[in-house]
This record gives structure tokens, sequence and C-alpha cells, in this order.
């Protein structure tokens, strides 16, 4: 990491007029020039840290569960469906306090203590790794133990997730908020294609995945510390602990802002294709695809490098400028990916007559392999440039003192519409529609995320007309 007196624009509050011919030379919209200083690389790896870990531990939980323990497409697909909402449950119930907290207190010592409470969650759950390899209470104390430790990432998520957007507007620069979220949005999914190859060999060695998510949170923990102070940026208020009155209150005061409801709405959309498909992905891997927990890996991992694609790519088309100017074509051509991943399904479905589960070699011999891969690559990369945008809006449309409060309501929005989004998987599920067909239903929600993202962008040009 650089000195402090090597980069004067290091420090909080620095705003020369050539910061950007400074910092980034020519190429004004170069995102690099963010990865050298400290007001934005330590929160960068810790968020990397943080997103590696969850699904380091995510994975290698529900793939050994998955592949281990259960024997039935539907079983799985209910503990898939039930591990999701687990994780996401937190994100309705403490969105709001932690969106007070993170406006209220200084956001760089709640990371701290949020780091520190992951140490002790991945020591509970690498307890119920160990036990559940080695076949000890499987059903009684195991699993109900790795159910615990998912419901507490998802607690110490719900408390992250509004920090790690809107500490960036009072760290960054105005034309470097979109760089700032493109590679925050970029890193998370590189984290969690690590964090998913890892598992993928893991799965096959807990006792190795144990030790590996405890490290890890060590790792995280000591990176948080140099996370530079990030104090209140308005007054202090009193704190509203009930969860579903300040809920309403932070949604109440999101709806006050057009720009910002929309984008809310149109994120809740995504997060809702985006948490069928990867309820889907295991199942259908294994039952559709005849794929092992590596090859399942493998398509998380595409899905990952893709999101990274596109999250870096918009802000190069757009230039740093806040804009939802690609949003409707961007989820458009999302959902003409998802319909061209079901009929490579549906064909590779017909094509294999092997029941038996094969592994990265074997399932790469296959013509259609690059099909699977490139068109769920292509998803992604689609996705990313829909969704990054419209996370910039949350933190650029709304005072400096808000913007942890704007993450927030868009995060309770967020959970509602992926719980509804399980719940639709379970019962297409429950009533017998295959899994392939399942992913019609995403391919269908990017219709209404096109006319989400088109009504978003019709609101801010009117902005601008009359400005």
């Amino acid at each position: 990491m650089p000195p402090e007196k090597a980069w004067p624009s290091d420090k909080i509050g620095y705003k020369p007029e050539t910061l950007g011919q400074r910092e980034r030379g020519d190429h004004l919209y170069d995102s690099r020039h963010l990865l050298k200083v400290r007001r934005f690389l330590p929160l960068f790896v810790t968020q990397l840290l943080n997103a590696f870990n969850d699904n380091l531990y995510k994975t290698t939980m529900v793939l050994f569960v998955v592949y281990t323990v259960y024997r039935s497409a539907e079983t799985e697909l209910i503990f898939s469906s039930l591990a999701s909402g687990v994780f996401i449950f937190p994100f309705f119930m403490l969105s709001a306090i932690a969106g007070q907290l993170a406006d209220l207190r200084d956001k760089a010592m709640l990371i701290r203590r949020i780091k520190a409470a992951e140490v002790f969650l991945m020591i509970v759950g690498a307890a119920g790794l160990f036990m559940a390899w080695n076949g000890v209470a499987v059903d009684e104390v195991a699993i109900p133990l790795l159910m615990l430790t998912l419901f507490g990432t998802g607690v110490q998520s719900a408390f992250f997730g509004p920090i790690k957007y809107a500490i960036l507007p009072q760290h960054l620069e105005k034309d470097e908020v979109l760089a700032g979220t493109g590679l925050v949005e970029a890193g998370t999914y590189i984290a969690i294609m690590g964090g998913v190859i890892l598992a993928g060999f893991m799965s096959e060695q807990v006792e190795l995945a144990a030790f590996a998510i405890i490290g890890f949170a060590l790792l995280g923990y000591i990176v948080a510390r140099q996370v530079p102070p990030a104090p209140p940026q308005g007054e202090i208020e009193a704190i509203d602990f009930n969860p579903f009155t300040s809920s309403w209150r932070l949604i109440k005061e999101a709806r006050e802002r057009r720009e910002v409801f929309l984008a809310i709405i149109a994120i809740s959309f995504f997060w809702t294709i985006g948490s069928v498909l990867f309820i889907q992905f295991p199942p259908l891997a294994k039952n559709v695809l005849y794929a092992d927990p590596k090859v399942a890996s493998l398509f998380l991992v595409f899905f990952s490098i893709g999101v990274a694609i596109g999250s870096v790519a918009v802000n190069m088309l757009l230039k740093g400028k806040v804009s939802a100017r690609y949003s409707p074509i961007s989820v458009t051509l999302m959902g003409i990916m998802v319909i061209v991943f079901y009929f490579v399904c549906r064909a590779w479905n017909v094509m294999v007559q092997d029941e038996t589960l094969m592994d990265i070699t074997t399932f790469l011999t296959y013509p259609l392999a690059w099909a699977v891969l490139s068109s769920l690559l292509l998803v992604a990369i689609f996705g990313g440039m829909f969704v990054v945008p419209l996370y910039a809006f949350l933190t650029t449309k709304v005072p400096k003192s808000q913007t942890s409060r704007a993450v927030a309501a868009n995060n309770i929005v967020n959970s509602g519409a992926m719980v509804i989004g399980a719940l639709l998987a379970l019962a297409l599920g429950a009533i017998g529609v295959p899994l392939a067909e399942q992913l019609l239903l995403s391919a269908a929600m990017c219709v209404v995320s096109a006319w989400l993202g088109r009504m978003l962008y019709r609101a801010e040009t009117g902005e601008s007309e009359l400005d």
C-alpha cells in the first residue's frame, strides 16, 4: 500500500481541481487508479474477502449436502431453496437498522466489528462441516449448525451491505463513484468465483474447508482495520430498532425520490432473477446436465466472471456518468440469453443418455458444453451491465448523510423479491414443472426489468431536460 504522503488525494476530503489528471492521467474513466489509494483499496479487499468467504462456506455446504446427504431432486431443490431463504431473511428484517447505523456511526468502525463477528461465525460453521463430514449427528446437530451459521452470515452481510456502497461517495470524487461501484461489484463476483471454485474442490475435502473459512475470516478482519475513518455526515439521530417501523420509514423515504425508487425496484427484479438461477444451478447441474460438484462450481464461476466483465464494461460505455441509458437493452439481452440457455439445456438432456455424473474433463468433451458455458457467461455480462449503474443511483441521488439508508431500503425490497423468487421456484417444483422449464420464469422477469429500466431512464432524462 503506498504511503500516505505519496498520495495527497488519499486524504479524505482532498479535492483538488486537477484530481482526475493527477491520479488518472489521460485515462479519465480508467478505474484502476482507485486500486492504488487507501481511500478505496482496503475497502475493496475487505468486501472481496467477505464475498469470497461467504461463498466458500455457503457453496461448500450446499454442494456437500446436495451431493452427499440427499438423494432426490425434489429434496435437493427444497434444501437449496431453504438455504437461500435462511441467508436472505436477515436482509429483510435487519437492513433498516443496518442502514441507520451505517449513516449515524463511523462506517470504518462498523466494518471492523462486522468482520470480527465473522471470525466467530466461521468457527461455528467449521464445527458443523467437520461433524457432517464425519457423519456425527448429521441431521440432529450438524445441519442445524450449518444453517445457523448461514443465517449468521446473512446477518453479517445485511449489516455490511449498506456500508460497502454508501462509503464510496464519502471517500471518492463524484466522477469516481460509478467506477468505484463497478469495481466493488466486479470484485464481489470475482470473489464469488474464487469461493465457488475452491468450494467445488473442497466439497470432497470438507475438513480442509472448515479450517479455510476461519483463516479467511481472520485475514478479512486484519485488512478491515486499514479502512480509513468514515464518520457520520449529518446530525446524529435516534436509531429506531423496530425492524418493521424502521423498514417502512426507509421505503417511504425512498419512494419520495422517483429515480432512487425505480432503481430499487429494477435491482429487486434483477436479484429475483439471480436468486432463482442460483437456486436452480446445483439441482440443474446434477439432474439435467448430469454434472458433478466441480462442474456445478464451473457454472457459477462463469456466471461470476460474466457479472464482473459487465460491471467494468458499463463504466467504460458510460464514461463515468451515472445513467440508466444501457439498462433496458442490457436486461433484454440477458433475458434472450436465458432462453438460449434453456434450449441448450433441453438439447443436452436429449443428447446425453448416460446419467452417470461427469467430471469437468468429460463434460468439456461434449460439443454443447461450450454453448452451456457461453450462454451463462452472456447472461451474466448483460446482467452486470444492467445492475451496476442502478447501484450508483442509490448513492449519488441522495444526500451523503442518507446513502446507507438508501442502500438499506434497496436491500429490504431486494430480499423480499428474492424470497418471492425462491417461493416461485419451490411452487414450480411442487407442481411438477421440470427444472429446465423453470428457467423461463427468469426470462419472463427480464421483460419486467427492461420496462423498469426504461422508466428509470425516462425519469432521468426528464430531470435533465428540466435542468
